[in-house]
């Protein structure tokens, strides 16, 4: 098992850079595929960016696309999205979550997840 607690998010303006970070309890963290998903208010759950194991394999939302990046870090047990040129459209509750799936995206399931964090970008 893992738990996972998100950290990070605050009011920030159109245009401005954030970082996202997830730390994840358990020895194991390493075996896990981890993703972000949010939940815009009003909307549903969508996903975000998603990391392998080892960090070789990323996948990403086309909303996203070229402006988020995710990489983890399993000496520390954390996951990270940077965000930039961050959209009034981007905000959300954002929840780190893992999968014990291999490939992982966004139809893999994910039995984990943080409380989440909330994300609100100003106009």
């Amino acid at each position: 098992q893992v738990q996972l607690v998100e950290s990070g998010g605050r009011l920030v303006q159109a245009g401005d850079s954030l970082r996202l970070s997830c730390a994840a309890s358990g020895r194991t963290f390493r075996n896990y595929y981890m993703g972000w998903f949010r939940l815009p208010p009003g909307k549903e759950r969508e996903f975000v960016a998603g990391i392998n194991w080892n960090a070789d394999s990323t996948t990403y939302a086309d909303s996203v696309k070229g402006r988020f990046t995710i990489s983890r870090d399993n000496a520390k047990n954390m996951v990270y999205l940077q965000m930039n040129s961050l959209r009034p459209e981007d905000t959300a509750v954002y929840y780190c979550a893992a999968s014990t799936t291999v490939r992982g995206g966004p139809t893999a399931f994910y039995p984990y997840w943080g409380q989440g964090t909330q994300v609100t970008v100003s106009s």
